[in-house]
């Protein structure tokens, strides 16, 4: 078998398991931010099988130019992909589209018109740098919110297909960059597109082994990212008084008012292992995510400062960086999730009613 024909199989094989993969996601998850990412990035992921050449130097014909600008767009919707994967209460706003819709629309014109003018590598190096760029993000997100996640089953999960979307696609850049109109092309691209195969396969693989719930949280998941509670009765009672004792910090010390508390600060506090606090947060108190945890604390504080006659001049921003929020923006946003108006419109509320 020829190496084109060889890559040529492996690149069918991606796009129908990409296929399936995005139609079973929206079948159960297209009304889930978190879903419709995933099928946004299996698209995308398509687009990228079909249309990637790793050291072409051949000039981009006009159908090809939209399917490339797609494929680097994907970049954007990883980002987007690892945002809401680790966090169930993100939504995408309408300059992340923006955003996408820049970054596809500067591959779509490198490649008819940018790339010619400059006898092409030089845009192919700008053009994965930007890819890079988004690759990088979602590697920090994913650094930084994975310790938040409190759904044991599918943290691990969620690395592995993050980590595997990051790797392929940072590896996938720097080979665009480095092989360039080489003699390698040839072999560098059977060997990307079997790695690119075999990933998708672990991927569509390993959901089939999980159940797609603790991945995606289901369309009537309140915005909170609370649970409904999972109580085993043969550990209730030691884990009863651990619940107690957290419910004592939140209460009396108000530890969610400290800056960067970490789930990990907290176990020791409790002098307990953080996968049990983990646990515990999440099987008996309902939550999926550390962060909302901490920011349902905060927003009760904050909705009885709200709603006290003796602080109705006190500024909002005040009470909100007193119940433990670093600025107004993510309180805003968090206290209208959890009582469906702002925070002005609470206090309002709240002094008509007295």
């Amino acid at each position: 078998m020829s190496l084109s024909t060889l890559e040529l199989s492996l690149r069918a094989a991606t796009v129908a398991l990409l296929l399936v993969l995005a139609a079973s996601l929206w079948r159960d998850f297209r009304h889930v931010a978190a879903g419709r990412l995933t099928i946004a990035m299996a698209l995308g992921t398509i687009a990228h099988a079909v249309t990637n050449e790793i050291g072409s130097t051949a000039p981009v014909s006009l159908w090809h130019a939209p399917l490339i600008a797609l494929s680097t767009g994907d970049a954007v919707v990883v980002w987007l992909f690892t945002r809401a994967l680790l966090d169930d209460a993100f939504v995408p706003r309408w300059w992340h589209a923006l955003i996408w819709a820049a970054v596809s629309a500067y591959s779509f014109i490198s490649c008819l018109w940018i790339a010619p003018a400059v006898h092409g590598r030089p845009a192919i190096i700008a053009v994965n740098l930007l890819a890079l760029c988004f690759i990088a993000l979602a590697l920090v997100q994913t650094i930084t919110s994975w310790s938040a996640d409190l759904v044991e089953r599918r943290r691990h999960v969620r690395v592995f297909m993050v980590g595997a979307a990051v790797l392929y696609g940072g590896v996938n850049a720097l080979l665009g960059i480095s092989v360039w109109g080489r003699d390698t092309a040839a072999v560098a691209n059977v060997v990307n597109a079997a790695v690119l195969t075999g990933i998708v396969a672990a991927i569509c693989y390993t959901m089939m082994r999980v159940n797609a719930a603790d991945l995606f949280p289901a369309p009537s998941t309140a915005p909170t990212g609370a649970a409904e509670p999972l109580i085993a009765a043969a550990d209730s009672g030691a884990d009863q008084k651990l619940i107690d004792a957290l419910m004592r910090l939140m209460a009396d010390e108000r530890i969610y008012r400290h800056d960067n508390i970490t789930i990990g600060a907290l176990a020791t506090k409790l002098s307990i292992p953080e996968y049990r606090l983990r646990r515990l947060i999440n099987q008996r108190l309902g939550y999926r995510n550390f962060n909302v945890f901490l920011n349902n604390h905060r927003i009760e504080e904050a909705k009885a400062a709200l709603a006290d006659p003796s602080q109705a001049e006190v500024p909002v921003i005040t009470i909100a960086m007193d119940a433990g929020f670093q600025s107004l923006g993510p309180f805003n946003r968090a206290f209208k999730a959890v009582t469906g108006v702002t925070p002005t419109e609470y206090r309002r509320l709240k002094a008509d009613a007295a």
